[in-house]
């Protein structure tokens, strides 16, 4: 965890939570403001799009301010905790300290890396509901003409409970909305602020024309429509029937992942079905004399190594090296030599893809015990990032639940992944007769700049036959060491 320092040695700045993390959601914190603590003690716990990790405590000293609220996203670099300055008094824990002149000056000749409000103390009555996300609202602050003045937190909680937050009247400092305003106003129990509406009408006929024109049907007065409520009426269902979650952590990484893959990438999908009716009854002999658990899913990933291994498949072992949103950039295929094979696993918190490195040198069980063994670390959320990066071709086993075919999205930059749908018994033609075989189906999704339709077909064409015809040649590696 790489720790960047503030100027303020008071002052403890969220760190580098991994490689290349710039931000992290608050899930929970550890400490509370006044509580003394040791220098590695547990401040905060913190999600970023990889795993949970804990935020040690940089030295011993006193809390005097938490800068985050839980469920907030932090971006690394800004402050995350104050410490009592030596030689100051603490403040009781449910009091957030007033910046002394001298802090206020130490701020002004070294700012932060980001504007954080200064704390200051509040009335016993306005602590019941602070409502802010780093430090307190300064009483000077107002609300723009129209607009209520809220933190995000409480702006967020408007929106779940349905509640136009720019109608209620605040009974915070300075006309604050707080978090109990915007739950009476959900209630009932707050009158809005009254705002003008808008009105559609017609223009008045004039009364009198000097030369009397033809008479005409008048047409009806359209009824004074509130867009403000409307608007909420389309937006919002009744309490209770909805529930809304936020793209956090693993997820959000997820969303953008695929959003950048969708973007950038020119998909095209083949799939066909692979007899697997021989590879079943070797799988079976296999697991017997190993005592291990062994699926379909190693002897896959085995085959798709051999094809990937061969110079004319080359293509759909590669990486596209270029920078979205800059044409200007020189765009490049990088084709990999080794096999860094990625296997999507699902996550209660969203789909993790960790790396198999060098899985072209690895025998079939060898390839199923790190199958198993990264499965379960990213299940709990305990695989490092080391093992999630790096890879140059993904499989994902979607028939591990239900489904046979699949159009899979590209784990971007790679160029291509293969999905394994469900095994099923199905009709097959063998020496001209109709036989009952255990059939895998394969889908095999490439990035069309890189990968040609034809070169896809016959990869997966290679890897079926493997299956179905020499799968007692997957079990050892696909390559020597």
């Amino acid at each position: 965890m790489a720790h960047h320092k503030s100027a303020d040695p008071s002052i403890f700045i969220l760190p580098d939570l991994g490689e290349g993390v710039h931000e992290a959601e608050l899930l929970k914190w550890r400490v509370a403001p006044g509580q003394a603590v040791s220098e590695h003690d547990i401040l905060a716990d913190m999600e970023h799009d990889k795993a949970v990790v804990e935020v040690p405590s940089p030295r011993s000293g006193i809390i005097a301010a938490l800068h985050g609220a839980e469920g907030e996203i932090l971006k690394v670099g800004n402050p995350l905790v104050t410490y009592v300055r030596d030689g100051a008094q603490a403040n009781a824990p449910t009091a957030t300290p007033a910046p002394t002149p001298a802090a206020k000056d130490t701020k002004a000749a070294t700012p932060a890396p980001s504007a954080t409000p200064e704390p200051v103390s509040e009335p016993a009555e306005e602590r019941e509901d602070a409502g802010t996300v780093v430090g307190m609202m300064r009483k000077e602050e107002g609300p723009e003409p129209g607009k209520a003045l809220a933190t995000p937190a409480v702006r967020r909680l408007a929106r779940d409970l349905g509640v136009d937050i720019d109608r209620v009247a605040g009974t915070g400092i300075a006309g604050r909305v707080t978090e109990k305003d915007v739950r009476s106003a959900a209630s009932g129990g707050s009158k809005p602020t009254p705002q003008p509406t808008a009105k559609t009408t017609y223009a008045p006929t004039p009364t009198s024309t000097p030369t009397p024109a033809p008479s005409r049907p008048t047409p009806p007065r359209a009824p004074e429509v509130d867009l403000a409520a409307a608007a909420r009426v389309a937006d919002y269902s009744a309490p209770g029937e909805t529930t809304r979650v936020p793209f956090r952590g693993v997820r959000r990484t997820i969303a953008n992942r695929l959003r950048e893959s969708v973007d950038q990438a020119v998909h095209f999908t083949v799939m066909d079905e692979a007899d697997v009716s021989t590879l079943d009854a070797l799988r079976r002999k296999l697991a017997s004399a190993s005592g291990e658990k062994v699926s379909f899913l190693p002897f896959v990933a085995s085959a798709a190594c051999r094809v990937l291994s061969k110079p004319a498949f080359a293509a759909l072992n590669a990486t596209v090296d270029e920078t979205p949103g800059d044409p200007s950039a020189e765009a490049a295929i990088i084709r990999h030599r080794s096999i860094h094979l990625g296997i999507a696993t699902d996550t209660d918190s969203g789909l993790m893809v960790p790396v198999i490195r060098d899985a072209d040198r690895l025998g079939v069980l060898q390839i199923g015990r790190a199958i198993a063994s990264f499965a379960e670390q990213a299940r709990t959320r305990a695989i490092a990032r080391e093992n999630l990066i790096g890879g140059t071709f993904t499989i994902t086993n979607v028939g591990s639940h239900a489904g046979r075919f699949a159009t899979p999205v590209i784990n971007y930059p790679e160029a291509a992944i293969l999905a394994v749908g469900r095994a099923r018994p199905g009709a097959v033609v063998r020496h001209g007769g109709i036989f009952v075989g255990n059939l895998l189906p394969l889908s095999l999704a490439c990035d069309h700049r890189v990968v040609d339709g034809a070169t896809a077909a016959l990869a997966l064409a290679e890897i079926i036959a493997l299956l179905q015809d020499h799968p007692d040649s997957l079990l050892g590696p696909a390559r020597g060491a």
